[in-house]
């Protein structure tokens, strides 16, 4: 790798509000922020709103799709209705 020109990669604490979880990587974000880490040492901190902790995909949640209401919304919208169907 030639030198100078990649940015600088430091161990960062990513903290998901959401699940209340911090994840201790390296990363090239900085933060003037700081938190003391389990270790002693002392972090920049970046706050994120989702994370692998609390994403849906990866805690098995699942969104729910209201078909019926899907529906019933296209109906009354292009005035498609059983009756008209006959």
């Amino acid at each position: 790798m030639k030198p100078r020109i990649h940015p600088v990669s430091r161990p960062v604490v990513f903290r998901d509000r959401a699940a209340d979880v911090a994840f201790l990587t390296r990363s090239t974000a900085d933060s003037g922020a700081r938190v003391t880490w389990e270790d002693g040492n002392t972090y920049p901190v970046i706050d994120v709103e989702t994370s692998s902790a609390s994403h849906p995909f990866y805690t098995g949640g699942r969104h729910v799709l209201d078909t019926a209401g899907r529906v019933e919304r296209f109906r009354r919208r292009y005035g498609t209705d059983e009756a008209s169907r006959s």
